[in-house]
């Protein structure tokens, strides 16, 4: 389990229910919506999927200003007073915590006792857990549709508008609370993307917009549509793709996997009060009572009276930090450098290369690996495959009938000097490369973390310096490996 970071003042308010947006308007935006759907339908190249960034967005922004709303808003400090009343008439045990502002974090949890490492701080029985199980019953009715059925994040998105919009819902002390705008890249403008050129997370971002840019479009064409059933019912006045991008931000920011009622799968899941704790590395350290029904929180360290509670989140890279949950962990000992490699078609050896990795356990001629932080940048896997890649017909051939093919695998597996000087060769271009596809250089990006800047531009820098350390570190790597 882990996870949440948004960015939203502490002093930011939380709107209440919007006018309807007129039937004149709702037909120009059925309009979009369709042009929108096709656009992010169509299959685009990679080279071709900035171009495609920007169609959808130009359409987005169209839609934006018709679905614009003006609502009345009520002060966050309220919402934090009648959350935690909230949380103790349910039964939640959070004695040992507070809600506070902190510097660079707006809200997390504040101590409110001494806390050794281990001690429990946080009890939230399963009723006080939002899920599709126990918030928005309206979801029975589209049981059947396709997104709903197998994408648990977006069943649980459209959960979270169904109650938001609900009269008299008792989740409105949780959703209260929540932030009203994210750092997610879907807040992103396209001028604050653009600084992710040459980076792999681009590619990361862009998709992951189109793909909520699609799910938008779907279930507004649903809502607008003559299907009666109680969720279109709820929410064909009030959706819009800003309340989607909110929805789907929360889920991102904060889902967490829990187990379902009756022990047969896992879900996904809101764990309100939990949902408040920031990023820090070290031992994860909640768990699942199902004795109890309850999420039972442990710190992972040593904490003062008045000092910001942490948890871990999870083993994650900085481009899953940044795209998923809106920032970047500059220390992140898990971050890694995507690195797509593959065996062209037109290679003549294809088929040979292609049986050999297959014998390896690979089950794709492309394949994704992570350069490393740390000594050790390159895996054992991504090793075997560039041996594989480097071959010449007669190591292929031997390999292909050996008993021992997962010595490939090995540092020290005996292979011929050709084939490691090959693997060596390629790497050092490959990262070279990979760094010259930055407009700027690490030492240009460290110079600039002492400018001023907004807290997307920082946090896209952020991203960039770990990326381009990670570059840094393995080019060394294979720098000295050639001279050994």
């Amino acid at each position: 389990m882990g996870r949440k970071k948004s960015h939203s003042s502490a002093k930011s308010k939380h709107p209440t229910q919007p006018k309807k947006i007129s039937s004149v308007k709702r037909n120009e935006i059925a309009i979009q919506c369709e042009k929108l759907f096709r656009l992010c339908s169509e299959p685009a190249y990679a080279t071709q999927s900035w171009e495609n960034y920007l169609e959808i967005t130009a359409v987005l922004e169209k839609v934006k200003r018709l679905e614009e709303m003006k609502i009345s808003t009520t002060k966050r400090s309220t919402a934090i007073e009648q959350f935690m009343k909230w949380l103790n008439d349910d039964g939640a045990n959070v004695s040992g915590a507070s809600i506070a502002e902190f510097p660079g974090y707006d809200l997390g949890l504040k101590a409110e006792r001494d806390l050794s490492c281990n001690d429990l701080v946080l009890e939230i029985p399963g009723k006080l857990i939002f899920s599709t199980e126990t918030a928005a019953p309206e979801l029975i009715t589209l049981q059947n549709d396709p997104l709903i059925q197998h994408m648990p994040q977006v069943a649980l998105a459209i959960a979270l508008l169904i109650e938001k919009h609900k009269d008299n819902s008792k989740w409105k002390p949780y959703l209260n609370i929540l932030p009203t705008t994210y750092s997610t890249v879907l807040y992103m403008t396209t001028n604050d993307m653009i600084e992710l050129k040459g980076s792999p997370t681009l590619e990361a971002a862009l998709n992951h917009c189109k793909n909520i840019a699609r799910q938008y479009s779907y279930f507004n064409q649903m809502f607008q549509s003559n299907n009666n059933n109680q969720v279109s019912e709820l929410l064909r006045d009030t959706f819009t793709y800003e309340e989607y991008c909110w929805a789907a931000s929360t889920v991102m920011t904060r889902q967490n996997i829990i187990p379902s009622k009756n022990g047969t799968q896992m879900i996904h899941a809101l764990i309100p009060m939990w949902d408040m704790c920031n990023h820090e590395e070290g031992m994860i350290t909640t768990d699942f009572n199902t004795n109890s029904d309850t999420c039972e929180c442990y710190v992972k360290r040593a904490f003062k009276t008045g000092e910001q509670i942490f948890i871990n989140y999870g083993t994650r890279t900085n481009c899953e930090f940044f795209v998923h949950s809106g920032f970047v962990y500059p220390d992140n000992e898990h971050d890694g450098f995507k690195l797509r490699l593959g065996i062209s078609k037109s290679d003549s050896l294809y088929n040979d290369r292609v049986a050999l990795l297959d014998k390896l356990g690979f089950t794709s001629a492309t394949t994704s690996f992570l350069l490393r932080n740390g000594s050790e940048p390159i895996s054992d896997e991504m090793l075997a495959f560039l041996r594989v890649f480097s071959m010449r017909k007669i190591e292929l051939d031997h390999w292909l009938e050996s008993d021992k093919v997962f010595d490939l695998k090995h540092r020290d597996c005996a292979l011929d000097t050709i084939v490691e000087e090959n693997v060596r060769k390629f790497l050092l271009t490959r990262i070279k490369l990979l760094i010259a596809n930055y407009p700027t250089t690490l030492k240009e990006d460290l110079a600039l973390l002492n400018t001023t800047m907004t807290p997307t531009r920082r946090m896209i820098l952020q991203l960039r310096i770990s990326e381009k350390k990670i570059l840094a570190g393995a080019l060394e790597y294979v720098e000295q490996w050639i001279k050994a």
